[in-house]
């Protein structure tokens, strides 16, 4: 496959005005949505604000396939960014989960005759609550798609931030796409028991993520990292169960987990929302 970036002039000069510091930014992106290349990399890219999920572009001559799709209020945004780069269709999209953020642009780019494959569980809980934009395709464990000589891995290694969470995995280029299996760092988890996330299962698929062939990994929402954060975040869930346990074992209020959770692991309000009862029960 032919990896050499093609720009429009406009493209171009915007994508060299924001991308090096945009790349390597933690936590949320930047108020606007900004395109980066990604570095060693001919073909791959990041659409970012901070508002919703990174979206990923990977680009090849015979299309594109896009990791997430933002929400729709985004889509114009994000297609003329996508061709700023490249005027070859956008063949698949992979949701990395169901969550609004990550899914929301999926109607509008069916429309525009992509096929959208995510798992059995973000699927079937997608029609659970009605979300527009259902994937095409599903996997329960394992699915490989090619753009042109390129493989793209899509895994299913079982519960943390949802219950459908997908692992990207570009073996050749050693890369692993986590959506919101790893979203942040500084580190920082949210856990959707509503849609099947655990606390107690999420160090076991980050293992199973961690034992894959790759250097450079892309979060779900902050900018590019490598391995070794990655493992800490594996870490930094794991301390987390083992402070939970011990608190529950000494009959800590509820309030009590609440306090420590937001001083040690930076929890706050959805965090709260979503996952705190769901975890004090889950680690008892």
């Amino acid at each position: 496959m032919n990896r050499k970036r093609v720009f429009a002039a406009a493209g171009l000069a915007a994508l060299l005005a924001t991308s090096s510091a945009v790349q390597a930014q933690p936590g949320f992106g930047p108020p606007e949505l900004a395109l980066v290349p990604v570095e060693g990399y001919d073909n791959i890219y990041l659409i970012r604000n901070q508002f919703a999920g990174n979206i990923i572009v990977l680009v090849g001559d015979e299309g594109v396939v896009l990791i997430d799709t933002k929400m729709a209020p985004e889509h114009d945004g994000v297609i003329e960014f996508v061709r700023s780069i490249t005027d070859a269709p956008i063949k698949y999209v992979i949701d990395t989960h169901m969550h609004p953020d990550h899914v929301g642009g999926n109607p509008l780019l069916q429309g525009l005759g992509a096929t959208i494959v995510a798992s059995a569980n973000a699927r079937r809980i997608m029609a659970e609550r009605q979300q527009p934009g259902l994937p095409n395709i599903t996997l329960n464990d394992t699915m490989r798609i090619w753009l042109d000589d390129m493989p793209i891995d899509l895994r299913y290694f079982g519960r943390g931030h949802t219950d459908g969470d997908v692992v990207v995995h570009l073996p050749e280029e050693r890369v692993v796409i986590m959506g919101d299996l790893f979203a942040l760092w500084p580190y920082e988890a949210v856990i959707d028991y509503s849609a099947g996330g655990s606390l107690r299962d999420w160090t076991r698929t980050l293992d199973r993520a961690l034992s894959l062939d790759f250097e450079t990994v892309i979060p779900g929402h902050s900018g590019v990292t490598d391995r070794a954060t990655m493992a800490g975040y594996r870490d930094h869930l794991a301390q987390m169960q083992d402070m939970v346990r011990e608190m529950n074992s000494q009959q800590r209020s509820r309030e009590e987990i609440q306090a420590v959770m937001q001083s040690e692991f930076s929890w706050g309000g959805l965090s709260m929302s979503v996952g705190l009862d769901g975890v004090i029960i889950e680690m008892r």
